[in-house]
C-alpha cells in the first residue's frame, strides 16, 4: 500500500517519514523542490514533485492513502494560510475523493473546532483548519482528523494523551505527534474519527489500539 505525505518535508512530515520509512511502509513525499530531494533518497523514500498551489494530481495517482502534515507555517500571512491551509487541502480532498483513495489522514488542531477561542494571532489558521475538517468529513474520503494541542520541541516520549482535558496544559511534542500518526497508518481500520492528542502518560500504541 502506497501512502502519500503531503508536508513531508515539515517539521512533524519529516519525522513521520523517518518512522514510517523505518517500520518499512511504501511511502511517497511530495515535495515542492527537488533540491529537498537528497533527504528522503537516503531513507529510501520515493519522492515526487507536486504543490498545493499547483498540480498535485500525477502524486496522487496511485496511492492508497493520504497523510496531510503541511502548513503554510507560523510566520506567514493570512493569504498563505488561505492557499496551503484551507484552499490546498480543499483541493488535495476532492482530488482524494476523485480518485477513490481509501484513507485521508488529516494533520488539523486541537482549537480548531472553536477558532474564535483560539489566541488573536491563530484564529485564520484554526478557521481554515476548522473549514478543511469539515469538508473532509462531509467528503465520500473515509478519514482520521488527528487534533493535536499546541507543538512543543521536545524529546518524543511516546507518552500521550487523547483526553486534554485530563492534562494539565495541551502542548504535545512533534515527536509524539509523529508516532502518533505512524500509530493510526498501523491501523487501517482506524476510520471517520476525530483524535485529540496532547503529551501524557499513555503509551502511543495502547492510545490507539
Amino acid at each position: 500500500m502506497t501512502i502519500l505525505v503531503i508536508g513531508a518535508n515539515g517539521r512533524v512530515g519529516r519525522q513521520l517519514c523517518e518512522l514510517a520509512s523505518g517500520a518499512g511502509m511504501d511511502l511517497r513525499a511530495m515535495l515542492r523542490h527537488r533540491a529537498e530531494e537528497p533527504a528522503f533518497d537516503e531513507l529510501g523514500i520515493t519522492t515526487v514533485n507536486g504543490d498545493l498551489e499547483g498540480d498535485m494530481r500525477e502524486a496522487m495517482e496511485g496511492c492508497e492513502e493520504v497523510v496531510f502534515m503541511a502548513g503554510s507555517g507560523p510566520h506567514t500571512g493570512a493569504d498563505r494560510t488561505l492557499m496551503v491551509d484551507l484552499h490546498g487541502a480543499v483541493r488535495a480532498i476532492e482530488l482524494a475523493e476523485e480518485l477513490g483513495v481509501k484513507r485521508f489522514l488529516m494533520l488539523s488542531a486541537l482549537r480548531a473546532n472553536d477558532p474564535l477561542h483560539a489566541p488573536e494571532a491563530l484564529r485564520p489558521y484554526m478557521a481554515a483548519k476548522h473549514a478543511a475538517d469539515r469538508l473532509l468529513v462531509g467528503s465520500g474520503v473515509p478519514y482520521v482528523i488527528l487534533a493535536p494541542g499546541k507543538f512543543t520541541d521536545e524529546e518524543a516520549t511516546g507518552l500521550v494523551s487523547t483526553t486534554p482535558e485530563s492534562q494539565h496544559d495541551i502542548t504535545v511534542s512533534r515527536g509524539n505527534v509523529a508516532e502518533a500518526m505512524l500509530e493510526i497508518l498501523r491501523h487501517p481500520d482506524l476510520v471517520n474519527r476525530r483524535i485529540e492528542l496532547v503529551d501524557g502518560d499513555t503509551p502511543v500504541a495502547e492510545a490507539f489500539s
